[in-house]
């Protein structure tokens, strides 16, 4: 297998699972401090989402940071497979939740302007937009995934 950035054991793969972790927790906490997220089954998918996604990035970041001080970059097929198919899982879960987040969002809050708090719904948005950051830094790692597991 080739080595490039992103593959499992380097520094770009801890970033990049690093920052999955940073903006889904970001996102959780950002809508389990308002009074009223699990109102709406969208809000409560993100948190179920995004809550998956922290499992599996810090997993993932705590194995490449042990691949880091090992000095040794994973190059196991059966691994790599393990990681293409659990990020395609993850993001697609991520996206679907923040699409429907989002949705929600400007359903109830911009079109109907049922928005009473402008705390709470600065924090519905600020969690939604933290949840498509996750999910980019998730599409970027699966599609480095795809491309070492077809390059080996």
């Amino acid at each position: 297998m080739k080595e490039f950035p992103g593959t499992p054991g380097t520094l770009t793969a801890l970033v990049l699972r690093v920052s999955q972790f940073v903006f889904a927790v970001g996102s959780i906490a950002s809508m389990a401090t308002t009074d009223s997220f699990f109102n709406f089954t969208a809000f409560c998918y993100l948190i179920a989402s995004m809550g998956l996604q922290v499992i599996w990035s810090s997993g993932l970041a705590f194995l490449d940071a042990y691949a880091l001080l090992r000095k040794k970059v994973i190059h196991n097929p059966i691994l790599v497979s393990l990681f293409v198919v659990g990020d395609w899982v993850t993001a697609t879960l991520s996206l679907a939740a923040a699409s429907a987040s989002a949705g929600i969002t400007v359903l109830y809050f911009s079109d109907l302007g049922r928005c009473s708090s402008g705390e709470e719904c600065q924090q519905y948005q600020m969690s939604v937009a933290l949840a498509y950051m996750s999910w980019v830094s998730i599409a970027i790692s699966s599609l480095l995934m795809l491309w070492l597991l077809a390059a080996s």
